[in-house]
């Protein structure tokens, strides 16, 4: 076992859209919602489970809309969208390392004065040493979402889960902002959210975390402990899987 016993997952990899690290309503980075994040992060570490982490780029810049927006190529905005990525990641570590908690960033596109290339086993070793591993850069390809990467790393690195972090704590019947009588699904399966086209995730992720065996919980960091406790079995948030 690599983690404490009271822990369900022992290795996961937690994905986070870069709106998750500014403030609402605007882009950039935001040092509290840095914090509150990394301070998630902690709780989970502190437990001995063994974390990764892929966080997307949207704060900075998005590579689908910049194309629409600027004579820029969409493959050009995607790789700008995958160097957003890096500067997200760099954000997290010292955030995370303020703490006291050991992070590697890897990336898949090759930034060697700032942080690793994407090595597997290296990841995975950094991992089982307790270090918090970031992946950055997406998959090193234009035209695949932060969300596909994650299943890939995930896959690669063998996690236990895959968190997804959204805005609300699951997976509802409707948008529980627009209607008070949206029910929070506590469980689906792989099929139903490829089938039904729920938006979760991309298909393509769904695809790669049901193919590798890896369930999907998503959650909302806005509460205090949740990741945590989700991390322990516990928690509110969906969980996506093969079902029984």
């Amino acid at each position: 076992m690599y983690a404490m016993a009271q822990a369900k997952y022992g290795r996961v990899l937690l994905k986070i859209s870069g709106e998750g690290l500014c403030a609402p309503g605007k882009g950039g980075i935001d040092g509290a919602s840095l914090l509150r994040l990394a301070e998630e992060i902690k709780l989970v570490v502190d437990l001995g489970v063994q974390v990764g982490v892929v966080v997307g780029g949207g704060n900075i810049v998005r590579g689908s809309v910049i194309a629409k927006t600027a004579p820029i190529e969409e493959t050009t905005g995607h790789y700008m969208g995958m160097l957003a990525t890096v500067i997200n990641a760099l954000a997290v570590q010292d955030t995370l390392e303020s703490l006291g908690v050991a992070t590697r960033v890897q990336s898949a596109l090759p930034v060697q004065n700032v942080c690793e290339n994407f090595i597997r086993r290296r990841a995975i070793r950094h991992m089982e040493k307790g270090r918090v591993v970031i992946f950055a850069g997406g998959t090193g390809n234009p035209y695949v979402t932060t969300d596909t990467g994650a299943a890939l790393r995930a896959a690669e690195v063998r996690v236990d889960a895959l968190l997804k972090a959204t805005k609300v704590d699951g997976v509802y019947t409707s948008d529980p902002v627009l209607d008070p009588a949206a029910r929070r699904l506590d469980h689906l399966t792989y099929n139903q959210v490829i089938d039904q086209r729920l938006g979760i995730m991309d298909l393509s992720a769904v695809d790669l975390c049901q193919r590798s065996g890896i369930p999907i919980i998503v959650l909302s960091l806005k509460e205090s402990g949740n990741m945590r406790d989700v991390v322990l079995g516990k928690g509110r948030a969906t969980l996506i899987d093969a079902g029984k």
